[in-house]
């Protein structure tokens, strides 16, 4: 039942983008009967294409989904900037057209031309699609140190690399998550962290993505927590799969990392939904754990929750991806204290937000690009 609300809402939602770019088409240009038709045929099969994909991909095809998810998912990409776009452009001949008939201001330049809007939408939109494979092709590296009392200072340093939002799938695979474990195996981490939506969905063939995976060294161990796509894609196959990459998954648990610091998980708040949540709640687990010793939160969700305030000393997050896509970053600082980086809480604990190192959707990123993160824990007193 869940599963075809979200898809009435979603073909719903997609259909109204396509329809409002195939008016704008129709505006632009006198397309014959036929040419409309073929129009609207390509547009419905576009709309379906994400639905499709999954269908075949769940039947155990490889190459003709693959193939769609490219094509269709660029497409969704293409689409969104190019809605976005028309949206700008009406919005400011809107003002044109109210400054000159109404308020006798002379702005007619203001009124573009259905057909030159077309085209200023067309070419914004191509541009930004090919820039943003290039962006999420290019995965750079964010380097953070921390300084806090509660790491021996005999240890010297802690390297914590947080992984996130990888979504592992049809598109991000082989020589994309090459890029980026490449950059993890760079940093050289003591501790591997992946903070959720490792999976996206199904991979017939693991054996090369697992023994990637492998080839990373982490002395002092691999942690994952799930997030909302591990459950999505189906959680005893998300956790397996994590599980024989060489991550041990907290779920409402916490283990001690020799002595040094604590790493604590929880699952993302989807499992609540389906029904699966397990181990303890956030605040128990956490209000257990001694006040001397670093605590480390993953928690896929870039939430505090109230009851765990003053109980960890750095949560890492992901799930925003940074907005992926500008301008969708603006509505995801309205929906979280913080769209990606390090934030200051105010009981002296930090909160960091990686923008994710993949792409779910659109194979493409526009100012919000995919990084591995690298944060040093060093001996020393926090900074005032």
């Amino acid at each position: 039942m869940r599963l075809l609300v979200f898809l009435s809402v979603f073909l719903t939602l997609y259909g109204l983008l396509h329809f409002y770019a195939f008016l704008k088409v129709t505006r632009a240009f006198a397309l014959s009967r036929g040419v409309s038709v073929f129009l609207v045929c390509v547009m419905l099969f576009m709309v379906f294409c994400p639905v499709i994909v999954r269908v075949l991909e769940r039947v155990g095809m490889e190459t003709l989904p693959r193939f769609l998810a490219y094509t269709g998912y660029t497409w969704m990409g293409f689409l969104l900037v190019f809605v976005c776009c028309y949206f700008l452009i009406d919005f400011f001949r809107l003002l044109g057209f109210v400054g000159t008939h109404f308020l006798k201001m002379n702005l007619e330049n203001w009124i573009l031309s259905q057909r030159t809007v077309f085209f200023i939408a067309l070419t914004v939109s191509s541009l930004v699609t090919m820039y943003g494979h290039l962006e999420a092709l290019t995965i750079r590296t964010e380097r953070i140190t921390i300084r806090t009392p509660k790491i021996p200072k005999e240890l010297g340093r802690l390297r914590i690399v947080q992984i996130s939002d990888v979504h592992l799938g049809l598109i991000v695979r082989g020589c994309r998550l090459e890029k980026i474990l490449r950059e993890v195996r760079a940093a050289r981490p003591d501790i591997l962290v992946s903070t959720g939506d490792l999976l996206d969905g199904q991979i017939n063939d693991v054996s090369n993505t697992i023994n990637s995976f492998r080839l990373i060294n982490a002395p002092y161990g691999k942690f994952a927590v799930t997030g909302n796509h591990e459950f999505y894609a189906g959680l005893e196959r998300s956790l397996n799969f994590m599980k024989e990459v060489g991550f041990t998954v907290l779920r409402g648990e916490t283990r001690d990392v020799r002595g040094v610091v604590l790493v604590a998980g929880v699952d993302d708040q989807t499992a609540n939904r389906f029904g699966l949540s397990k181990g303890v709640t956030e605040a128990e687990l956490l209000s257990n754990l001694p006040g001397d010793r670093f605590v480390l939160l993953l928690k896929h969700r870039p939430l505090v929750d109230q009851g765990s305030d003053g109980l960890f000393d750095l949560q890492l997050s992901g799930h925003t991806h940074g907005g992926q896509i500008f301008p969708f970053s603006l509505i995801i600082k309205m929906l979280y204290p913080v769209d990606a980086g390090l934030l200051a809480l105010n009981n002296g604990a930090l909160l960091y937000v990686s923008p994710g190192s993949g792409t779910w959707g659109p194979p493409m990123r526009f100012l919000a690009p995919p990084e591995v993160t690298v944060i040093d824990l060093i001996h020393g007193e926090k900074p005032e």
